[in-house]
């Protein structure tokens, strides 16, 4: 499994509205083969900055059929206006497991 990570920056004053589209886009990637889990963390330290974490079955899973899914679709319409800038992703798997 592997993980991907979204660094989002969206305006601060629209955190609430963008949280709310979020959570409403989670059924879409529930919907969607190979996909374990999703999350939204938000910063502490910036206000505005976010990173979306969702679990894959594969690399392919995410970037080829998912990116390809109305899913996908649905979540760029609820989530994508509030993006500053598109957002930088990253596909990570775990090296060590501290506990």
């Amino acid at each position: 499994m592997i993980s991907e990570l979204a660094r989002i920056e969206i305006d601060p004053q629209d955190a609430t509205a963008f949280e709310a589209a979020v959570a409403s886009a989670a059924p879409h990637f529930r919907a969607a083969p190979g996909c374990h889990s999703f999350r939204l963390d938000r910063s502490v330290d910036h206000p505005g900055h976010y990173l979306l974490v969702v679990g894959w079955e594969s690399v392919e899973a995410h970037m080829v059929d998912f990116r390809a899914s109305p899913e996908f679709q649905a979540w760029r319409a609820l989530a994508g206006p509030f993006f500053k800038t598109p957002p930088q992703v990253d596909h990570v798997e775990t090296a060590v497991e501290g506990f």
